[in-house]
């Protein structure tokens, strides 16, 4: 752990997009309204997913807000063996970086789930049989990767996505350089930061959200903070298309939850158990090798999963029971007005060294 800059006041938060290869005005709003909810202590939090072509400074950008809120020698780490180290990691930082992922085993998604929302555990004291060792925290993550590594809708659901582009040679700045001017402007970048952050103690308590989405508390603070750097309403219109271009992402890497979005676009309503539903979407013999469930039961708790990202999407999903025998039947409905094509990636593009666009 390292000390933070004295914060020294006069300075912008649109400083901070010299420095970063974010692609649009919408992401840098996700970025620096992360940033703010970051400098709040016992969260929740939200999970800040980089991902890029290699060469697109995902682990540059990952220093660089790590070093505004909680430096460190070691700024970025890889991913952690086993929850224990995950959760000892969090017991010595307030905000972790893990480098370079290519994949997110189950229990590590499910261990990010618990540290974003709050959570802990528990481990017994060396030399005792009885005597426990209990680590609790509620942290905010960076995860990196060329990839996008997550996959579960769960922790989707509490993530920012932000896609690096391609930096072309004439754009690329030497690192130590780079680092040197961003040394230099930081305390006038943590500064501008705080005096958001007071600005947004003072205006939470009256800001207002029609319907508020997943993760709330992170939603009501980032609207009551966005008037410093954006007008009003920018944060949750970018969040909102932020978390339907990851449930596209989660529908089309999960093959039971695309072949049920790909039966739905025929068809309005759909009932029946889950062993009807596994003949009528199991067309493809040879899908039982890519991931889809061989029984009833496994179908029916991977819907489960799928519910939260393709209701997003326009699919609803529910469980019940019909007539005396209690038959369980599960039912599909499509929603054709808020059934929407993917949206297309924008023209525009803030690379390292550019300005952003009003």
């Amino acid at each position: 752990m390292l000390p933070l800059p004295v914060p020294a006041r006069g300075g912008s938060i649109e400083t901070l997009a010299s420095f970063c290869n974010i692609p649009s005005r919408s992401d840098f709003v996700l970025v620096v309204s992360w940033l703010l909810a970051a400098l709040r202590y016992g969260g929740p939090s939200s999970i800040l997913a980089l991902s890029g072509e290699q060469g697109s400074a995902k682990t540059v950008l990952s220093k660089m807000l790590r070093a505004l809120i909680d430096p460190n020698v070691a700024p970025v780490r890889s991913a952690p063996r086993e929850e224990r180290d995950l959760f000892i990691a969090a017991n010595n930082g307030h905000l972790l970086a893990f480098d370079n992922l290519s994949d997110l085993p189950a229990w590590t998604s499910d261990a990010l789930c618990r540290l974003a929302s709050g959570g802990s555990f528990a481990v017994r004291r060396l030399y005792t049989d009885q005597d426990e060792t209990l680590f609790q925290a509620a942290r905010p993550v960076i995860l990196n990767g060329i990839e996008d590594v997550i996959t579960r809708p769960d922790l989707a659901d509490r993530a920012i996505f932000v896609v690096l582009p391609h930096i072309s040679e004439h754009r690329r700045r030497p690192e130590n350089e780079m680092w040197h001017d961003f040394e230099k402007r930081r305390p006038q970048v943590l500064g501008a930061l705080l005096d958001t952050a007071v600005h947004g103690l003072r205006t939470l308590p009256n800001v207002r959200l029609e319907h508020p989405p997943r993760m709330a508390d992170f939603a009501f603070w980032a609207s009551a903070c966005e008037t410093v750097f954006c007008s009003s309403g920018s944060f949750l219109q970018a969040y909102r298309a932020n978390r339907r271009t990851a449930s596209e992402d989660v529908v089309e890497a999960d093959p039971v939850a695309a072949r049920i979005r790909e039966l739905m676009a025929k068809r309005t309503l759909w009932a029946g158990s889950a062993s009807d539903l596994l003949r009528t979407a199991a067309t493809d013999p040879s899908s039982a090798g890519l991931g889809w469930p061989k029984s009833p039961r496994a179908l029916a708790g991977r819907l489960r999963r799928a519910q939260a990202p393709l209701r997003v999407l326009g699919i609803e999903i529910s469980f019940g029971r019909e007539g005396r025998a209690g038959t369980r039947v599960i039912t599909l409905r499509a929603r054709p007005d808020q059934i929407r094509t993917r949206p297309s990636a924008p023209s525009a593009t803030l690379g390292a060294g550019a300005s952003l666009p009003p």
